[in-house]
């Protein structure tokens, strides 16, 4: 089994940034992806980013591309994701999430075996 613990959401304005923080722990050696997702109240999760553990390959969401970037530190088992220019629009409750399989559907949330319990991004105008 594999626990992740997020943290690092909070309050900003529009413009500003946020980091995001994912540790894992217990049977991380077997992990080969991790990813963020996210969801908005009255919409369904959707994929923000991911990055494979050892190789570091990155993608990410059309809405993120370019103002949020997803990285690893490995010998810490940590995944961050910082948020620059963020919108009113990312307002949601951010998720963690890894994966032992190196399926190619990385957005896909079915992917994913491990989760986080969510942190809370809020972005005023």
């Amino acid at each position: 089994q594999v626990q992740l613990v997020e943290s690092g959401g909070g309050l900003v304005q529009a413009g500003g940034s946020l980091r995001l923080s994912c540790a894992a722990s217990g049977r991380t050696f077997s992990i080969y992806r991790m990813g963020w997702f996210r969801q908005a109240p009255g919409k369904e999760r959707e994929f923000v980013a991911t990055i494979t553990v050892n190789s570091g390959i990155t993608y990410y969401s059309d809405s993120v591309k370019g103002r949020f970037t997803v990285s690893r530190d490995n010998a810490k088992y940590t995944v961050s994701l910082q948020m620059n220019s963020l919108k009113p629009e990312d307002t949601a409750v951010y998720y963690c999430a890894a994966t032992s399989a190196s399926s190619s559907s990385y957005s896909s949330q079915g992917s994913y075996d491990y989760w986080g319990q969510g942190t809370q991004v809020t972005v005023a105008s």
